[in-house]
C-alpha cells in the first residue's frame, strides 16, 4: 500500500478556507482556530476532501502544536498527491 508524507503549513482562524500551493510548498487556511485540536482535524478534512480520499487515510504525524504539519495520506503515491492537489487549487 503507498504512503506519502506532506508537509503543509497551516493558517488557523482563516476568512477564507482553501488550499494554496506555492513554490512547492502546500498552505492549508481553515476557519477553525488553533486550540483543543480543532484546526488540526480541520485541516485533516480539507486535505481529504482535496485529495478525494476518506478522512481515516489522512493522518497527523507531527507538527500538532506548530504551524508546521507533517500528515501522512494512505492510498496515493507523491505523485497521485500532487496531481490532485494542483487539481483542487
Amino acid at each position: 500500500m503507498q504512503k506519502t508524507t506532506l508537509v503543509v503549513s497551516v493558517k488557523p482562524g482563516s476568512k477564507r478556507p482553501g488550499i494554496a500551493i506555492s513554490e512547492g510548498s502546500v498552505a492549508v487556511r481553515v476557519a477553525a482556530p488553533a486550540r483543543d485540536g480543532l484546526a488540526n482535524e480541520a485541516v485533516r478534512r480539507a486535505l481529504a476532501d482535496a485529495l478525494g480520499v476518506p478522512q481515516r487515510d489522512v493522518a497527523l504525524v507531527r507538527g500538532a502544536t506548530s504551524r508546521s504539519k507533517t500528515f501522512e495520506v494512505v492510498g496515493l503515491g507523491a505523485e497521485d498527491v500532487a496531481i490532485r492537489l494542483r487539481a483542487r487549487t
